[in-house]
């Protein structure tokens, strides 16, 4: 690859507004801090308004003078850091005069100072922490979008040159960049540029290992003079391992913690949802009998197979035919009634509290399948294999993008989704997922 094209970047929104909530939101926090250290104010109620509201209106006016109204970027340049400072400092200026001036808030010097540093920290940290949230959640929109059309790439090299290339192959669209690739193995882990390098010795054994830590590598890219296929990173056949190896991309400590969070998470849960369960399990039982659990067959860990445990949602006779049928979605025939509702509300998936405490499950994980439709998606993409190495989970970060899989496309979708997930799970990765599903349930989202 001698040259590559960047595509041209699609401008947002100017998020003026979404600055000047938060700053708002900043001068909110700060106002009651110093309030809780200070005795009590007359008419606390009027200046509390007074406060927030000016704030808000010094915000607007400082991201008029100091032009960062301009900025269609939720991402934190260097141009809109400084141009941030200067809002952030025009409108704590006109806040500071405010609050000489306004007698009955805060009379003490002291508490006015206070409150203007406070003012200050939260605003930075709260305009900060969420443009970094969205330009992280873009981004990573980017990178799973289409993933199944873009060869995993690795980048050979462990030096600045090769991460300039790793950045200008990215800015195509046409790959997947998974990293940089090293023969040092003192360089295993480092970043460069934003670039993780992974160490692997030449030869076939080491990168069928390293295939497995990655879920797949297509392709190596070779910058000019960065060396080729006759250091051992070229074309080759992937062999099947004696055994699937050991999930290598989370830390031992990662490991135990995750564990640990997921016994006593699912002990406490299934103390304080017991009563639901049991309405739950007179439910189904007074509509269609028992049993009112649903026992099956599901494929985890190791590829070893263990019993998965649900509220029955569907008549006792919905695989009659003895043929596995895909859930059809919310007018599937062979729903009950109350099996609807407790879909609807993600109660059918209780039981599997038990899966989890049991090691059999994570919380956060890939949703485990069926050896039937396992091997239909093998046949397509053999790489559902790599999923083996880590527990399935109750929920997972394709559930979040895909919802339920009632095709073999969005099976083959969600396998994508998941081996996204196997390269960049983590224990702070895990516990984001978790949150985004628990908003997403409260908000009566629907997967």
């Amino acid at each position: 690859m001698n040259s590559v094209q960047k595509d041209t970047p699609t401008s947002s929104r100017s998020p003026i507004l979404q600055d000047a909530l938060l700053s708002c939101l900043g001068s909110f926090f700060a106002f009651l801090l110093v309030r809780w250290l200070s005795a009590p104010i007359y008419g606390f109620t009027f200046h509390f308004f007074l406060y927030v509201g000016c704030a808000m209106a010094f915000t607007l006016l400082g991201q008029l003078l100091s032009g960062s109204f301009r900025n269609r970027s939720v991402g934190a340049s260097y141009w809109a850091t400084d141009r941030l400072i200067i809002t952030i400092t025009i409108k704590e200026a006109l806040l500071t005069a405010l609050m000489f001036l306004d007698k009955g808030s805060f009379s003490e010097t002291t508490l006015i100072v206070l409150a203007i540093m406070s003012d200050s920290l939260f605003s930075y940290v709260l305009i900060f922490s969420v443009r970094a949230f969205i330009a992280r959640t873009r981004e990573e929109a980017l990178e799973i979008k289409e993933l199944s059309v873009r060869p995993n790439t690795l980048v050979y090299g462990d030096d600045e040159e090769a991460a300039r290339f790793a950045e200008c192959a990215k800015s195509t669209g046409r790959y997947n960049l998974l990293g940089l690739l090293s023969r040092k193995p003192e360089m295993d882990r480092k970043v460069i540029r934003g670039f993780i390098v992974y160490y692997c010795e030449a030869g076939d054994k080491a990168m069928d290992a390293l295939q497995w830590r990655l879920g797949g590598i297509d392709c190596v890219l070779f910058p000019k003079g960065g060396g080729g296929p006759k250091d051992g990173a070229g074309d080759y056949e992937p062999q099947e391992p004696e055994a699937i190896p050991e999930d290598n991309m989370m830390s031992r400590s990662g490991k135990i913690l995750k564990r640990s969070f997921d016994i006593v998470l699912s002990g406490v849960l299934l103390v304080v949802f017991f009563p639901l369960m049991l309405i739950c399990a007179l439910a189904v039982f007074l509509e269609d009998g028992s049993p009112v659990l649903y026992s099956q067959e599901r494929i985890g860990r190791g590829g070893k197979p263990f019993q998965i445990l649900k509220f029955r949602s569907m008549r006792r006779d919905a695989e009659s035919m003895g043929i596995p049928r895909l859930y059809a979605g919310e007018d599937d025939p062979r729903l009950t009634r109350v099996g609807k509702f407790i879909r609807q509300h993600h109660l059918d998936e209780l039981p599997q509290l038990w899966n989890v405490l049991r090691g059999d499950m994570s919380f956060i994980g890939y949703r485990p399948e069926r050896q039937f439709y396992i091997d239909r998606i093998m046949e397509k993409n053999p790489r559902y294999r790599y999923l083996y190495q880590i527990r399935p989970g109750v929920t997972s970060y394709a559930t979040l993008y895909n919802g339920y899989t009632d095709t073999l496309e969005k099976m083959l979708t969600r396998l994508d989704l998941d081996l996204y997930y196997l390269r960049k799970h983590s224990v702070l990765f895990d516990f984001r997922v978790l949150g985004q599903t628990f908003l997403r349930i409260v908000g009566g989202k629907i997967f």
